[in-house]
């Protein structure tokens, strides 16, 4: 069964429906220049509330390994995804953590460095110039079906909504599906019915 991450959570009230909901982890954005960015307080008093079985991951972009660390232990991260240009060894700096390294994608050649990361998972995001994640633009996912079988765990995100999620599960049968604006009233505020009809949508298939 493909799992959901819900992502960009900045408030208890959206975790909650979230996890209600059915989603399989959340994620907190921990980079300032983010409209979904949270404060580690307040991410911190979340992930406190949360039942113990939804996964928590914290997002970052090239952060200093010191203050991933600091923030990983405050929050109970279970997951850590980097969504910068971390290298492969700065990845293997957080032992006792799932990594999860994203990667933005506009054409094939771009999954050439993929496979030099030894990570728990990767993650497929849309291609920007001007921002690091959260673009709610779909990428061509057919430059996914070309490449050869990718491993280990694969997240897709990128424009994934109620919509075309069930079309993205079957054309790249993924493991995780991971969204985020399109599920938002405005930045950093989601929808609920919208999650539930996302999350409904991957669970029909």
């Amino acid at each position: 069964m493909v799992k959901v991450k819900i992502c960009g959570i900045t408030n208890l009230e959206d975790a909650l429906a979230s996890f209600f909901a059915g989603a399989d982890a959340l994620g907190f954005v921990f980079y300032k220049k983010s409209p979904r960015y949270i404060r580690l307080r307040q991410a911190q008093n979340i992930s406190r509330l949360l039942p113990k079985k939804i996964l928590r991951v914290g997002v970052f972009v090239d952060e200093d390994i010191s203050t991933v660390k600091r923030i990983a232990r405050a929050c109970r991260l279970d997951m850590l995804q980097f969504h910068g240009q971390e290298s492969y060894a700065y990845c293997q700096k957080f032992k006792g953590y799932k990594i999860i390294k994203a990667f933005r994608v506009a054409k094939l050649e771009d999954l050439d460095k993929v496979f030099k990361y030894k990570t728990f998972a990767y993650l497929f995001d849309s291609f920007s110039n001007t921002q690091a994640g959260g673009t709610g633009n779909k990428f061509n996912w057919k430059i996914l079906a070309q490449a050869a079988t990718i491993k280990p765990i694969v997240f897709l995100s990128g424009g994934l909504t109620a919509s075309n999620v069930k079309k993205a599960i079957k054309l790249l049968k993924p493991d995780w599906v991971d969204v985020s604006s399109s599920l938002e009233l405005r930045p950093g505020k989601k929808d609920h019915k919208e999650i539930q009809k996302f999350i409904q949508a991957v669970r029909s298939i």
